[in-house]
């Protein structure tokens, strides 16, 4: 359901991107409009979770730098069948964590240092 959604709203997004180049400079801002719209659809598809984890200055994990929380991560995903993530860490003291990524083998978890001090 989740595909569908996106794709609806991405459908619906590069409808108006391409009204409003025909409003402005015809059949030919419309095809204009189309690539353009075309082009950021791929590029977000491909690097949406790159941007995001930049966004929030997120740094990689290190295996050796949060054994436990490794480990944690570590059987979850092995629970689930599912590949291991790159696991990230944000400075930052608002308890929160996310993933994102395309599908599993590019998944990428991110945590803040908030929520791992809250937690045990």
């Amino acid at each position: 359901m989740g595909y569908i959604k996106t794709c609806l709203l991405l459908s619906v997004l590069t409808l108006l991107f391409i009204f409003v180049g025909f409003a402005i400079a015809g059949e030919s801002g419309a095809l204009i409009a189309f690539v353009i719209a075309f082009m950021m659809n791929i590029f977000a598809y491909w690097n949406s979770d790159k941007i995001i984890l930049k966004m929030y200055k997120a740094k990689q994990l290190d295996i050796n730098q949060n054994q436990e929380l490794y480990q944690n991560i570590k059987k979850l995903v092995e629970y689930a069948q599912l590949p291991l993530p790159k696991l990230y860490i944000i400075d930052n003291p608002q308890p929160n964590a996310f993933a994102t990524g395309r599908n599993p083998e590019n998944g990428a978890v991110a945590i803040t240092t908030g929520l791992l001090n809250m937690l045990n």
